[in-house]
């Protein structure tokens, strides 16, 4: 590795993660992760990622390059989950229904393996289209420390640190960082993926950067083997995502720009209750088959309330590069941004990582 670039990615949500491996194990790149949140700490406001449901749905979005990315993504994961596989474990593949309560932009579903339209005369009450589809969900904790794992099995480093500026980055590299005051080791590229911090970190301070507070419930139920989702009227998303170790993750909410960092109790009273009407069959069966099961019954199902904040962007996705000059040496290095996902960076990860990696490409190659 004593000729390859020296790259720095910063974050370690998914999207820092899938982009550090996937630069890494391009080859010709030592890339070195610096986040102040790694995967394997406690869950808390400060990681969106290990809140995720994540199930693979695609964008409502008429963006095509977004479409892109969600389809290239879904390839990688679907070969990730192929049964049999050493990844297996991370994913469940099942049957994806998806119903619309209202007239809008719908996402590219037939490009989703066994796609079929719902016969509207099979619809629930007040749902206006809906459809079916395989796909797949993904044990996000599980999931981070495995791309963790293989950044690290590739010959990547994750560092723990707090970076207040792109300049620090660009001029001291990871030795910026380390408690060993080594010399300064400038990095060759910095690719910026972090999130809700792209608001509030130096040289970036994206305004345009905004939090969509997701609240969830996580319930235990390993009789749940199908994934379902409803887009209410009122624009709410409610969903059911199983896991494979039998867990699952309902919600949930949108709330645009709202930073409170706990789940708010009437949050999760909603919740249930929107997906015990579109999902009854979250009771336990022994339940059912001896009554007709209440929201009651599903109480005692649950393990953990939580919430997280999804990292959306005005502007949609940012991929692109600009150059930074270090204060000392004068020497000019490209920053590749990747930030803005949304709620959607699990489904996207892939295939931003693969336009990350472009332009990285493109930037030291053209680099003077």
């Amino acid at each position: 590795m004593e000729n390859s670039k020296k790259v720095i990615v910063l974050g370690a949500g998914v999207i820092g993660l899938t982009a550090a491996v996937k630069i890494q194990e391009h080859g010709g790149y030592q890339v070195t992760v610096l986040a102040e949140v790694l995967p394997t700490d406690d869950k808390s406001i400060r990681y969106s990622s290990q809140w995720a449901g994540a199930h693979h749905v695609l964008n409502i979005s008429e963006e095509s390059r977004q479409h892109e990315m969600d389809i290239d993504c879904f390839g990688v994961l679907w070969e990730l989950s192929k049964p049999g596989s050493e990844t297996e474990e991370n994913f469940l593949r099942l049957t994806q229904t998806e119903y619309y309560a209202k007239e809008a932009t719908l996402p590219p579903l037939d490009r989703m393996p066994d796609h079929k339209v719902i016969p509207k005369e099979l619809l629930p009450p007040g749902v206006l289209s809906g459809a079916s589809f395989s796909s797949l969900t993904m044990d996000t904790p599980k999931y981070l420390q495995y791309l963790a794992s293989r950044l690290t099995a590739a010959g990547g480093k994750i560092i723990r640190a707090t970076v207040q500026h792109l300049n620090q980055v660009v001029e001291g590299g990871e030795s910026a960082f380390s408690a060993e005051k080594n010399p300064p080791s400038p990095p060759d590229a910095v690719l910026v993926c972090t999130g809700i911090g792209s608001r509030f970190l130096g040289g970036v301070e994206d305004k345009t950067v905004y939090p969509i507070r997701g609240q969830t419930v996580l319930v235990r139920a390993p009789w749940i083997k199908f994934g379902r989702s409803t887009a209410e009227a009122d624009g709410r998303w409610t969903y059911v995502i199983p896991r494979r170790n039998g867990d699952i993750i309902i919600g949930g909410t949108q709330g645009v720009d709202d930073w409170y960092p706990y789940p708010r109790p009437e949050s999760t009273r909603d919740i249930l209750e929107r997906v015990f009407a579109m999902c009854p069959e979250l009771a336990p069966p022994e339940i059912r088959e001896k009554r007709t099961p209440t929201l009651d019954d599903v109480i005692p199902l649950i393990i953990e309330e939580g919430c997280g904040l999804r990292p959306a962007r005005k502007d949609g996705v940012r991929l692109e590069v600009e150059w930074l000059q270090a204060n000392e040496t004068g020497k000019k290095v490209p920053i590749v941004f990747n930030y803005g996902h949304g709620g959607y960076g699990f489904m996207s990860s892939w295939g931003s990582a693969n336009i990350a990696l472009k332009l990285l490409e493109d930037a030291i190659g053209g680099a003077k």
